[in-house]
């Protein structure tokens, strides 16, 4: 299959599954035939389930994207887009300001609603700071790479921390923690949207480096790359796009790390092509993650990031499996 030919297959099945998001309603399957004549469910269609659906796409196009960079950048397939800490930093965020608010379970809707959003994106971008601090820039791969790894450790512990001092904001986290699209809205698809676009620009413009990358770090310096640049340019498109994601949708997992995967397993890209099929394909995987999590157990809903968990990581047993690894 051509590069093209898989990018429509992509955008196809993401407009199958779009369809499917606006038809799913606390019942279950339902008609956009019937619901046409009815003024109360359009308008529930396209003020809650039409942002929802497009939300969903944006934030695993987002992570789709963080992916495909992530392991561009340390030459790591198992690279994923919460390795500079963001995920651990956002987390963080969140609880602290559970507990600043007072939290309980009963304002818990009032908080993810209005506060979690800005503290999970501040968190997330404090900690990618911190990250590059201890990294002592971008200079060095390795020591950017063990830097991550460690500032995830310690925040994701001083969050447990805190979660075991006030116990009371745990279920206020809990929609945070597993990852939730039911909070999207039209500011969300906005905010989404200019960050896709924002990251898409770098990441396509430097597709060449990382191709250079990939051959080992003295043969891109052979062929001219500003590695510091090119990392500096590339760490911030990794922290605003997963920043982004994870401010809006909470920890949703394998996404990021799954995306690149079946992209390369299917039409072999260089990076130029591998971070938009990427982005695409982590859109199309979050949004039928969502679609699944709605429709199950409709009207209850499982958490999305439970769901993304259960099948990337079904995914990458099958994987592992048939290279018998």
């Amino acid at each position: 299959m051509t590069r093209a030919g898989f990018a429509l297959v992509i955008g196809l099945l993401s407009a199958a599954l779009a369809v499917l998001g606006l038809c799913i309603g606390s019942t279950g399957l339902e008609s956009l035939r019937q619901m046409a004549g009815d003024a109360t469910a359009m308008q529930i269609v396209r003020d809650i389930r039409l942002p929802r659906t497009l939300g969903a796409w944006l934030a695993g196009a987002l992570l789709g994207l963080g992916g495909a960079l992530a392991q561009g950048l340390f030459r790591n397939p198992l690279a994923d887009p919460y390795l500079l800490g963001s995920a651990s930093g956002a987390n963080l965020g969140v609880s602290l300001l559970l507990v600043a608010l007072g939290a309980s379970p009963g304002s818990g809707g009032w908080a993810a609603r209005l506060g979690t959003t800005g503290a999970a994106f501040v968190g997330a971008l404090l900690a990618v700071a911190v990250t590059l601090s201890l990294a002592r820039g971008v200079q060095q791969t390795l020591r950017l790479l063990l830097a991550g790894v460690v500032v995830s450790m310690v925040l994701g512990a001083t969050a447990a921390m805190v979660v075991l001092w006030v116990p009371d904001i745990m279920r206020a986290m809990q929609a945070f923690i597993l990852g939730t699209t039911a909070f999207l809205g039209w500011p969300s698809v906005a905010l989404l949207g200019g960050a896709l676009l924002v990251c898409l620009l770098p990441a396509i413009g430097l597709a060449r480096a990382l191709d250079a990358l990939a051959l080992g770090e003295a043969s891109a310096l052979s062929l001219g790359i500003a590695l510091p640049w090119v990392r500096l340019a590339l760490v911030a498109a990794l922290a605003l796009a997963t920043g982004a994601a994870v401010a809006q949708v909470g920890l949703v997992a394998f996404v990021g790390l799954v995306a690149p995967h079946l992209v390369r397993g299917i039409v072999k890209p260089t990076h130029g092509w591998l971070v938009f099929l990427a982005a695409l394909m982590g859109g199309a995987l979050l949004l039928a993650a969502d679609v699944l999590a709605r429709w199950l157990l409709a009207p209850q809903e499982l958490p999305v990031g439970g769901v993304t968990a259960l099948l990337g990581g079904g995914y990458l047993l099958w994987l592992m499996h048939r290279r018998r690894l």
